[in-house]
């Protein structure tokens, strides 16, 4: 049966598609994670020095899936023994398929969830820090008592007693001075109103930028995930068939040593043979469990659950072609990753630090303040005369730290700051680099390993074919077909992992590449 996803859009966006597995997945868990809705930041242009150059042409491949079938069995595939059936099938089971695991890991996967969330937080620095200079409310009111000595304006010490009673706009008003706490304020340093902005601003979008490299490494280990949970399955598949062959070898030569035209011995290296691959088969029960567990881990589904791929045989899934030159896959892996996008962003982070600190000693900080309410007093406890009373302030200061070594150190901590960032963009660009580079080895290796595996089962197939068709025509004993059927098995078993292998090398790869789509394609490639 067919099935159509649209891989590198998924991939890319992370949008939700529908569960096409026949049964709609209903998550169980009720531990739900809320998350809140994203803002996007306006994000700088990257300066020219901090761009590498435009990629070349790049051809992506749509993704899709060349269908080469491991041989079907030739022996007619018994009923499964009851002493056999897996431990796990008491588990209920779920099929799912890579669409929908990928978009439940969009969706559930709490380590996306929190780097959105981070994106969100950044978010916040950013309004605040576009707010500097907006001035704050304050209201309040105030009694004062005063009892003994005092000295007044003149400089006479008098003893007197007096009281007095503010309220208003800002509060602590006692004596001659202004509001200690001021009812309509402003305080900054104009170069944080100036540069903290742009440094917020610069900070949402490297959070943005690894929010995004967060969901591409949760969406490519969840196909990984997938992708061992159908090698699992298909591994199973082929040590269930190998049991059942082993197991009618055991019934033939069981039926030659009573008919007396076979050995006994033959009949116990069969028994030995059906007990081996029991076990081969019971690890590989284990295996698949395992990768279950693993993929539900993934897309936050209940354990308990056993999840079943839809896919009824493992095929190679192609995403990026090698006709393609490596040189051109770094440049379109430097272009897309949004890793380098993160680094870039804290580089020009770093420079708006360093600007805002050149600046400081140059800028002044500012106190605006504006206080309005009623005071009122008298001698002793009397309240008395209260009327209207209003205060401004205006202050603007000039401020050199530590006599100048404070600011010559805290340059040279941003200028620091700079490099360190710099030096963390060329890594990310070699390990980018690296990345590609080993994609394309692998996949052009586990390429020529699945075509060597395919004839590997197909010759073990025809001498199993041959084997069993001279042991029918009477040609020769049971037991010696038993070379051929375990030759078919790890033949099958090859050919399972280098499929495996090479969709794991499409998927590095494609990620690699930070998950290229061809533009203003609206076919859906089949799987």
């Amino acid at each position: 049966m067919q099935k159509k996803i649209t891989l590198g859009i998924l991939l890319l966006s992370g949008l939700p598609i529908a569960c096409r597995s026949g049964v709609p997945l209903v998550r169980q868990s009720t531990h739900q994670i809320d998350s809140p809705p994203i803002s996007t930041p306006r994000c700088p242009a990257i300066s020219q020095s901090e761009t590498v150059s435009q990629s070349p042409s790049f051809e992506v491949v749509p993704a899709s899936v060349s269908t080469v079938v491991v041989a079907p069995a030739i022996l007619d595939s018994p009923p499964r023994d009851v002493n056999l059936v897996r431990a796990i099938e008491a588990l209920p089971e779920q099929p799912i398929d890579l669409t929908t695991a990928l978009m439940m890991t969009t969706g559930q996967n709490p380590q996306i969830a929190f780097a959105r969330a981070r994106v969100e937080e950044a978010m916040a620095q950013v309004d605040r820090a576009n707010a500097l200079k907006l001035p704050s409310l304050r209201a309040g009111l105030n009694y004062n008592k005063h009892e003994g000595r005092i000295q007044d304006v003149a400089g006479s010490v008098i003893e007197t007693s007096r009281g007095s009673f503010y309220s208003g706009l800002g509060a602590n008003a006692v004596g001659a001075g202004s509001p200690a706490v001021p009812g309509i304020v402003s305080q900054f340093h104009f170069a944080d109103a100036i540069f903290q902005p742009k440094i917020a601003q610069r900070t949402a979008c490297a959070r943005q930028a690894r929010s995004l490299a967060i969901s591409n490494d949760q969406l490519l280990a969840t196909a990984l995930a997938y992708n061992e949970l159908l090698k699992a399955e298909q591994d199973l598949a082929v040590k269930i068939e190998l049991v059942s062959y082993v197991r009618q070898l055991e019934k033939a030569t069981a039926e030659f040593e009573k008919a007396g035209e076979g050995l006994a011995s033959d009949h116990d290296r069969s028994r030995t043979e059906v007990a081996l691959r029991r076990t081969e088969q019971s690890r590989a029960e284990e295996m698949a469990g395992i990768a279950s567990a693993r993929l539900a881990e993934r897309i936050r589904w209940d354990s308990a659950v056993r999840l079943t791929p839809s896919e009824p045989h493992i095929a190679p899934i192609h995403l990026v072609s090698l006709a393609n030159t490596p040189q051109e896959m770094v440049a379109v892996g430097l272009s897309n990753r949004p890793e380098l996008v993160e680094t870039r962003h804290l580089v020009g982070e770093a420079i708006e630090r360093l600007k805002r600190e050149q600046n400081a000693p140059l800028v002044p900080s500012v106190l605006l303040a504006a206080s309005y309410g009623g005071l009122g007093g008298g001698l002793g406890g009397e309240i008395a005369n209260y009327g209207d009373r209003f205060d401004a302030d205006a202050v603007a200061y000039w401020e050199i730290r530590q006599l100048g070594i404070g600011e010559q150190a805290i340059r040279r901590e941003s200028k620091s700051r700079i490099l360190q960032a710099k030096t963390r963009e060329i890594e990310v660009m070699d390990r980018i680099a690296r990345e590609i580079a080993e994609g394309y080895v692998q996949i052009t290796a586990r390429k020529e390993q699945i075509d060597l595996a395919h004839e590997a089962v197909l010759a073990a197939q025809d001498s199993f074919e041959k084997n069993w068709d001279r042991i029918r025509n009477g040609k020769g004993l049971p037991i010696e077909v038993l070379q051929s059927i375990n030759a078919r098995g790890v033949a099958q078993h090859e050919y399972v992992r280098a499929v495996s292998d090479y969709n794991a090398a499409q998927f590095s790869l494609q990620r690699a590449l930070g998950w290229p789509v061809t533009a203003g394609s609206n076919e859906t490639p089949t799987l």
